[in-house]
């Protein structure tokens, strides 16, 4: 019997990069949702609802394979921090998060395409940032446009340097892609790494 079709509903870069550490083949979708989260949802549901949806979103066009859906919510003290667009959303969230503890909350979900199971859950990482001066923040800045990456940290770079201590059971959570939890769901599904 062989090992079902594996597709990444995600068009992240880093997300692809963490996925090829397992060494197994796979193949990439863009789910193309909405990622606003809804009114009042707390930032560790939203993360979990998206990676829900994202695998839900992508499912269809790949029937028989598993699906694997992920996205991160930094919370600040119960407020989500999305990803900011542009630098002077970064700005203002780095100046917001120094010296204080984030947790990037990351959802995973695992579907299955044939049979419609779908595992999830979230991988939570407490992250304190160092004091930041803002001649700093806009070197970081400068140097990383982490533009594209939730509460403007970009840990995979040069963004490692603004973290004072960092908590959680899967560092590349932290990165967007819990890689424990996922080998756990694959193994539930039959996939064994290695």
């Amino acid at each position: 019997m062989s090992a079902p079709r594996l597709v990444l509903a995600s068009t992240s870069a880093y997300r692809r990069e963490l996925l090829e550490r397992l060494q197994l083949p796979f193949e990439v979708a863009d789910p193309g949702v909405d990622e606003t989260p809804l009114p009042g949802e707390a930032p560790a549901r939203t993360a979990e609802r998206l990676a829900r949806l994202k695998a839900q979103a992508v499912a269809p066009r790949f029937p028989g394979a598993l699906v694997i859906g992920s996205d991160q919510v930094a919370d600040l003290d119960g407020e989500p921090l999305g990803k900011p667009g542009n630098r002077e959303n970064a700005r203002r969230q780095l100046q917001r998060m120094s010296g204080r503890t984030v947790v990037f909350h990351t959802g995973l979900a695992l579907l299955n395409a044939a049979g419609g199971r779908c595992q999830s859950r979230v991988v939570p990482c407490a992250v304190t940032l160092r004091p930041l001066a803002p001649e700093r923040i806009e070197r970081y800045l400068d140097r990383e446009q982490p533009y594209h990456c939730a509460g403007s940290a970009r840990v995979e770079g040069l963004g490692i340097a603004l973290i004072a201590r960092l908590e959680g059971e899967d560092p590349n959570a932290l990165i967007g892609l819990p890689l424990i939890a996922l080998v756990d769901m694959l193994a539930a599904e039959g996939v064994q790494v290695p």
